[in-house]
């Protein structure tokens, strides 16, 4: 039975043949043309094409494309829906070199299925229409019987086609079945086509859903949002699709996030070999060689990437910069084409969102590397066109640079922020989100130009002439502007790091720039006055060492209670004890009370108003220059300029009569007192000097527990005596006043102080010349002389003791003791003899010649005295008398003496009073 003959294969096949058979060339070249295909353009496109042919189908029906492929035995079945065969289908089929997809460039058929010939010589297209064979055994018996050769190349398979009539399998439109080459693997072939259908399914948006064998792959799309994109989902893997004015872009989604290409092919609308480095995949419709594999030469591409940007755009802003194609070395022709398209739609295309909602063209944008969205906010109107946080990051500088973006670092946005007006405490929010992008010296650098506000309400330009405050500062510095005060609003760490110094309020006050403003100040502008007072009494309140505080500070001027300005040394706080104490003349004023009211009391009474008396505190001080009450006076006194000078102020001031009340309030406030015990302190000298109490110098006192010259000077009667050490008589004599009053007060007939105080006070007059500290030409002989028994003597009969065997000789109402070492210098200043020149003695009667270590005697008395025992002759008296000539004149008997030979003689029983010889201590 003949089969049916819809197509007219039976007409074609004696026409091809006839061809052959008057042409075996036209044989030959058939036969070579269909090995090169499937040998070269068309080798491993089996699923490719077969897929391409069932997606042309659906289209042409419009309907989803279905696709099922299956092994029978040694048969390959691949089964489509859609439109079925047709004549002109058949025609191109066994042309050869024909395609039926006319100028739409959808068809089907064409020489892709020569792709079949790869794995089977023997194919049957079954279809609803009508089916057909191709066979290479019958092809090669229609050669024999016409005794044609078979060529070289073996026979041209599908250029001799049949009719047959074969069915397609059940709910499929077409099917074509290849019967498998010996040595197929049939098993391996449904892999690889398995592994072929989710890429043909993303090509072939036609097809809905490819079946390979019991797997089933199906292609599923809805739209993501309400933009341009479009989710593909096949087997489990997701894309983001773009369609665009004349191409398909495409890029794997993994949870959400985009996975860009690392490499890939141009897909027209299947894979060609045209290799891509794009980081999206592109579908689209191009002009490519016959075995589709290349674009053909001269063909157009660049028009592929018009609506990339949109692409782009539409995807969430932190995956954009993902589908910027990164520089790198393009993979041939038709890459460096699509790239530089593709870079070029996107330097010109507004993608890049910008802070505040902004949408920017990369040439508009600015990014700085490290932005937060904190940071971000703050800059969004001082930096134009500044690129969203999400596109700062390091990892995006290369994208964004393959687009002309305008990258700055720290440097440039600080000269973009010069000049620009805002309050302190934005400034503060700013340099904690910059913090951490200073990483290293270079980042410190780029920021040496960075404006700083300051407490004055200036915006300079820099820290590194700018102070930050200390916490202990506070906000007492808001109105200081003698110095590049950071506004505390604004202060942070970083411009420490920067380059800023920092101060306490102590360093703001001892800043010289302030003691100029001060000494500026115009007298008769009282806002001025005011505004300056408002800024440094708030800077003193806040310092804890109020004593550091520098004295200029007392310059500041202040409103009296008058209304006139005065500086603030010059006045005194409402009720002030120190009023109380001072003469009726003084030159203070009281300070106005809204100032007081506005100030309070401790922070005027640091600054300079007085309350009780004022500390004058001067580093290094070189001279008598500071406007004390003979302060050159005191100089004097001083060996070596003193590193501090502090000082009690104003103690001139004061009533002469309420010295015991001014007394007090000196003891009474520790800065004054811890003064009063230091005897070479300018305040101690002054008080001892000038200060009187109860008519009396204060000098000339002494306090109760000190008893060294009791009975020549009287106790000072006040409550704080032990407080005034310092400003009281010393316990030894430190000048030519205390040994003049000493003096004087010996001689006094009124005094009677014990012999102990006499010889004491006269031992340390004689020690104070000897050490000339006393100027003798200041002082007078005194006219009477206090011996040691107490009795006031002429001093021309009156001998100082210098020589201790004179100490029995001379009777005790004329003799002076002191100190033998120094009684030269006592007798200097009283103007006296020593006893070894005013008195004379002669040994009377001679005595036995011994030796002090032959002496049982003598060695006992220096053993039970500790003393070492005296070496040489010594001369032994049963009873020692001296006849004494001069000043006195008289025999006496004595223990011992020495002779003018210096010879010493002893009573036997003055072995026992410490004898010694001349020059043994």
């Amino acid at each position: 039975m003949t089969a049916p003959d819809p197509f007219g294969a039976d007409a074609l096949r004696a026409a091809t043949l006839l061809a052959w058979t008057s042409s075996p060339t036209r044989l030959r070249e058939d036969a070579a043309t269909e090995a090169d295909l499937v040998r070269g353009g068309y080798r491993d496109r089996l699923g490719t094409e077969l897929a391409q042919n069932a997606a042309d189908a659906a289209a042409r029906s419009g309907v989803p494309g279905r696709l099922q492929i299956w092994l029978d035995g040694s048969d390959l079945h691949v089964a489509n829906v859609g439109a079925p065969l047709d004549e002109t289908g058949v025609q191109a089929l066994s042309a050869l070199r024909v395609s039926g997809k006319g100028d739409t460039g959808v068809g089907r058929f064409g020489v892709g299925f020569t792709a079949v010939l790869a794995v089977s010589e023997e194919i049957d297209l079954r279809s609803t229409t009508g089916s057909i064979t191709f066979s290479a055994t019958r092809t090669r018996d229609e050669l024999d019987a016409a005794g044609l050769a078979v060529p070289e190349h073996g026979v041209p398979v599908l250029r001799l086609v049949w009719p047959n009539d074969l069915p397609a399998c059940e709910g499929f439109d077409s099917e074509v079945v290849l019967g498998l080459r010996p040595g197929v693997d049939g098993a391996r072939l449904l892999d690889e086509l398995a592994d072929d259908a989710a890429d043909l399914l993303l090509e072939l948006p036609a097809l809905q859903s490819i079946r390979v064998s019991d797997r089933e792959f199906v292609r599923a799309e809805r739209p993501l949002g309400d933009g341009p994109l479009t989710v593909v989902e096949i087997d489990g893997r997701t894309w983001w699709q773009c369609r665009a004015a004349s191409a398909r872009w495409l890029v794997p989604v993994d949870g959400g996030r985009v996975r860009p290409v690392e490499a890939d092919v141009l897909r027209a609308p299947t894979r060609s070999d045209e290799q891509l480095s794009l980081p999206a995949i592109v579908v689209a419709d191009t002009e490519l060689q016959p075995d589709r594999r290349r674009v053909m030469p001269g063909a157009a591409v660049a028009h592929l990437a018009d609506g990339y940007v949109n692409f782009v755009a539409a995807l969430p802003v932190s995956q954009r910069l993902k589908l910027v194609p990164v520089p790198g070395f393009a993979r041939g022709e038709v890459d460096e084409q699509l790239r530089e398209s593709v870079l070029r739609e996107l330097t010109n295309g507004r993608w890049l969102p910008g802070v505040g909602d902004a949408m920017l063209t990369p040439r508009e944008a600015t990014v700085l590397p490290g932005l937060t969205a904190d940071l971000a906010a703050l800059l969004a109107d001082a930096v134009p066109g500044l690129v969203v946080p999400e596109l700062s990051g390091a990892g995006s500088a290369q994208a964004l640079s393959a687009v002309g973006a305008h990258r700055i670092g720290l440097a440039r946005l600080a000269e973009l922020l010069s000049g620009l007006h805002r309050e302190p405490e934005w400034w503060g929010r700013l340099y904690q989100e910059l913090e951490p992008l200073v990483v290293d010296a270079l980042a410190v650098e780029e920021l040496a130009a960075v404006p700083v506000p300051l407490a004055d309400g200036r915006t300079v330009t820099g820290p590194r002439t700018t102070v930050l405050g200390r916490d202990d500062l506070g906000v007492a510095g808001r109105g200081v502007d003698w110095i590049r005060l950071v506004h505390p609003d604004a202060a942070h760490p970083l411009l420490a790091r920067l380059g800023a110094g920092t101060v306490g309020p102590g360093d703001v006050l001892a800043d010289p720039a302030l003691r100029a403003r001060i000494e500026d100040v115009d007298y008769g502008d009282p806002f001025a006055a005011t505004e300056l007072a408002d800024a440094v009494l708030p800077l003193v309140a806040a310092v804890d060492g109020r004593g550091d505080l520098p004295s200029w500070l007392g310059e500041l001027p202040l409103p009296d209670a008058d209304g006139e300005l005065r500086a603030a040394d010059e006045l005194l706080l409402p009720h002030a004890p120190l009023a109380s104490v001072l003469t009726a003349d003084s030159p203070f004023g009281e300070v106005a009370a809204h100032v007081v009211e506005r100030h309070g009391d401790d922070a005027l009474r640091a600054l300079g108003v007085g309350w009780s008396f004022a500390v004058l505190r001067a580093e290094l001080p070189t001279g008598p220059e500071h406007d004390l009450d003979d302060e050159p006076a005191w100089w004097a006194t001083l060996t070596t300029d003193p590193e501090v000078l502090v000082a009690v102020r104003d103690l001139d001031l004061v009533d002469q009569d309420r010295w015991p009340a001014a007394l007090s309030l000196l003891a009474a406030e520790p800065d004054t007192a811890a003064l009063l015990a230091d005897r070479d302190g300018y305040t101690a000298w002054w008080l001892r000097a000038h200060a009187h109490v109860h008519g009396e110098p204060l000098g000339s006192l002494r306090g109760p527990d000190d008893r060294t010259f009791e009975g020549l000077l009287d106790v000072l009667d006040h409550p704080d005596a032990a407080v005034l050490s310092g400003a009281l008589a010393a316990d030894r004599v430190d000048g030519t006043a205390l040994a003049g009053l000493l003096l004087d007060r010996l001689a006094d007939p009124e005094r009677e102080p014990s012999p102990a105080v006499i010889a004491r006070t006269h031992r340390l007059l004689g020690a104070a010349t000897a050490a000339d500290a006393i100027d003798l030409d200041e002082l007078s002989p005194p006219p009477r002389v206090r011996t040691v028994s107490g009795v006031l003597a002429d001093p021309a009969a009156a001998v100082v003791l210098d020589r201790p065997w004179f100490a029995a000789a001379v009777p005790p109402e004329l003799l002076v003791v002191g100190d033998l070492p120094t009684a030269p210098a006592l007798a200097e200043l009283l103007d006296l003899a020593p006893a070894s020149e005013g008195v004379r003695g002669e040994v009377v009667g001679a005595g036995r010649v011994s030796d002090w270590d032959r002496e049982p005697g003598a060695v006992l008395a220096h053993v039970a005295l500790g003393r070492p025992l005296p070496r040489g002759v010594m001369v032994v008296h049963d009873r020692l008398l001296v006849r004494l000539s001069g000043a006195v004149e008289r025999e006496v008997e004595l223990p011992w003496w020495v002779d003018g030979s210096g010879h010493t003689h002893v009573a036997e029983y003055g072995y026992f009073l410490g004898v010694e010889a001349p020059g043994v201590d």
